[in-house]
């Protein structure tokens, strides 16, 4: 299939608005560049819409991964365990602790964290002595995990919960926003452009805990405080300030935050023009050799993705598919190859075999163009397109 003359459909893109713009040009103009009095209404803001009492916010959403983990105390000697099928981040912000990184395998219908598999893999760690100290369950496509479970295993062998629910700002479990901390030590949002809002690059860790939400904020400005009660030794001068730890320059811009602030009062409206649009999905696809990932019960999807399997029957090789896609045009991608086949973690023993599920969907799942700003004809374009594929 060629690709002359039809517009290129990525699988997510922003979108901005005539407000968008303005709220930034306001901050050009303003004093404040980067810390100024935007990051902290940002934060509030975020931290009043998931019903979280504290927010901290941070350039990448990998940043907030690395200071929730320091926050959580996770070092050499620790494990962190994660799902495979996220993006390497949730298990790369273990490794920069110092920390051994293990995985835990997926449930086939719904791409999340399995608790079954998670409960087995707990009670074997027990007999081994090596519980992890962090588990990092992973929100794919914007559908929360079943948290409620996961705490209570949480509570019984005594590991924190580190919610990456990069995908899933907008969405919400057992009536719920995700990201209110219910049931996890912290909960970790990207602003990525592809993301459901942006701030250009940027993410946030949300916490109910004072003393989780105080040492992420030191620790992304390189572990310096300027509050003179604070200082270990006298102040020289009110020129004075104090770097006690080795921190980090993980900081957001007043700029980044005025385009995540107006973003945000549209949040609700851009989660569900996303549920509309996979709806019409769902029934343009309900005849092909295929499924949508399931949404499990309880769970507003934010939908950050869509992202469909094909079915083992299916008469057509994966790659073909995707291959097909592609050069008429439409972005598709994977989400994603699993984090355990990584040339990096299989130096330090993974292999394949050790994740089955999570192995077996990267073997036939691929992301469909999802954002708002698609038409009917974009959806039909995009399941034209795999109809012919899947039917030649």
């Amino acid at each position: 299939m060629s690709s002359e003359g039809m517009p290129f459909l990525p699988y997510g893109r922003q979108t901005i608005t005539e407000a968008d713009i303005a709220a930034v040009v306001e901050v050009l103009n303003s004093s404040f560049l980067t810390q100024g009095p935007i990051v902290p209404a940002f934060e509030q803001a975020v931290a009043s819409k998931v019903g979280a009492s504290h927010a901290v916010a941070v350039n990448s959403a990998t940043s907030a991964l690395h200071l929730a983990c320091l926050a959580l105390g996770l070092g050499p000697g620790d494990r962190l365990w994660t799902s495979p099928i996220t993006f390497v981040a949730s298990a790369n912000c273990g490794r920069y602790c110092g920390a051994a990184v293990d995985f835990v395998d997926i449930d086939s219908a719904t791409g999340l964290m399995s608790v079954s598999a998670l409960a087995a893999k707990l009670e074997q760690a027990e007999r081994e002595g090596s519980l992890p100290k962090v588990v990092v369950p992973v929100h794919l496509t914007g559908s929360s995990c079943d948290m409620a479970s996961i705490n209570s295993l949480a509570e019984r062998y005594g590991f924190a919960v580190l919610e990456d629910a990069s995908h899933a700002i907008g969405g919400g479990y057992q009536g719920e926003p995700v990201g209110n901390c219910r049931y996890s030590a912290i909960t970790v949002f990207s602003f990525h452009p592809v993301k459901i809002i942006t701030t250009g690059e940027g993410g946030l860790a949300t916490t109910n805990a004072p003393a989780l939400a105080k040492r992420m904020a030191h620790l992304r400005s390189h572990g310096i405080t300027k509050e003179a009660q604070h200082f270990e030794r006298p102040a020289s001068g009110p020129w004075s300030y104090e770097q006690q730890e080795l921190g980090f320059n993980y900081r957001m811009t007043d700029l980044h935050a005025a385009l995540g602030l107006s973003q945000l009062q549209r949040l609700e409206q851009i989660v569900a023009e996303r549920q509309r649009l996979l709806h019409q999905y769902s029934i343009l696809l309900a005849d092909l050799p295929l499924q949508l990932l399931e949404i499990p019960k309880n769970v507003y999807s934010a939908l950050h993705l869509a992202v469909i399997r094909l079915a083992d029957h299916c008469p057509v090789h994966h790659r073909r598919v995707f291959e097909g896609l592609r050069a008429a045009a439409i972005g598709v991608q994977l989400h994603y190859t699993p984090v355990h086949l990584q040339p990096y973690y299989r130096r330090v023993g993974f292999q394949e075999g050790n994740f089955p599920e999570a192995e077996a969907y990267a073997s036939n799942a691929i992301s469909l163009p999802l954002y708002p700003g698609l038409h009917e004809e974009d959806l039909e374009r995009v399941t034209g397109t795999l109809t012919t594929l899947l039917r030649s």
